[in-house]
């Protein structure tokens, strides 16, 4: 009785939250290296062993990111144009840019997190897009996540670009948006350029009052169709300026 009046005393002072504090943050570290005996942690990407539970990519993926260096097209977010000029030359978004290319290691981490449910990596993605994001798509009112198809997020359990734009969010210290709802069955994973741009497959409509100044997010800019769809549903709803961004570009 006299020990629990003590350590009640003793949690009543100033310095009693602190020593919590230190027993919790003890705490979480031993379950952290009893989660690392169970199950030891591999890297996101490439599978192999960590030295640590805490760091996602192994020292050789982190430098293996394929960043996407140089001044882009602002438009299009590719580093360079093929013929034909610019892809989103008539798009609805006025600016689309990504940090890296969809390619090697960014491949392998978006899918994690889509195919794999990886949803920690969101976090990583998230913090590599806002740490690189240029002043032009900054001042921004609102996150905007680009819808998934109701009946694959149901069978996901969750939504990756939401999830991701979640995550990018918190980091940009934005409220989320999310204000589109997604129609259509067929997937854009697969489908050529043509198809993606068929106007029937795939249909987005704002539920609710658009940001005035949207960041529109995703995981992969492809042909840019589902992000010109989405930005289209915004400006209808009211949006006069939408921005795309994405973790990685096709090129």
């Amino acid at each position: 009785m006299q020990k629990r009046g003590e350590e009640q005393a003793l949690s009543s002072q100033p310095g009693g939250d602190a020593q919590r504090g230190r027993r919790q943050r003890r705490g979480v570290r031993a379950l952290h290296e009893l989660l690392a005996l169970l199950a030891p942690p591999t890297c996101t990407a490439c599978r192999a062993p960590l030295a640590a539970a805490g760091p996602l990519l192994c020292p050789a993926c982190t430098r293996a990111l394929p960043w996407l260096r140089g001044p882009g097209c602002p438009r299009c977010g590719l580093p360079r144009h093929r013929r034909g000029g610019c892809p989103a030359a008539g798009a609805a978004f006025a600016l689309s840019w990504a940090p890296l290319a969809y390619e090697g290691v960014a491949r392998d981490l978006v899918q994690a997190l889509k195919f794999r449910g990886a949803l920690p990596v969101a976090r990583l993605m998230a913090a590599q897009v806002a740490a690189g994001l240029p002043p032009a798509l900054r001042g921004t009112d609102a996150v905007v996540p680009v819808p998934a198809h109701a009946g694959r997020r149901r069978r996901r359990g969750f939504d990756p670009a939401g999830v991701l734009a979640r995550a990018l969010a918190a980091r940009l210290g934005l409220p989320l948006a999310p204000c589109l709802a997604r129609g259509g069955g067929r997937r854009q994973v697969g489908a050529g350029k043509a198809q993606r741009r068929d106007p029937g497959r795939l249909a987005v409509v704002a539920r609710a009052e658009p940001p005035r100044r949207a960041l529109l997010v995703d995981d992969v800019h492809t042909t840019g169709a589902t992000l010109d769809a989405c930005a289209a549903a915004l400006a209808a709803g009211g949006s006069g300026w939408i921005a795309a961004v994405t973790y990685a570009r096709t090129l």
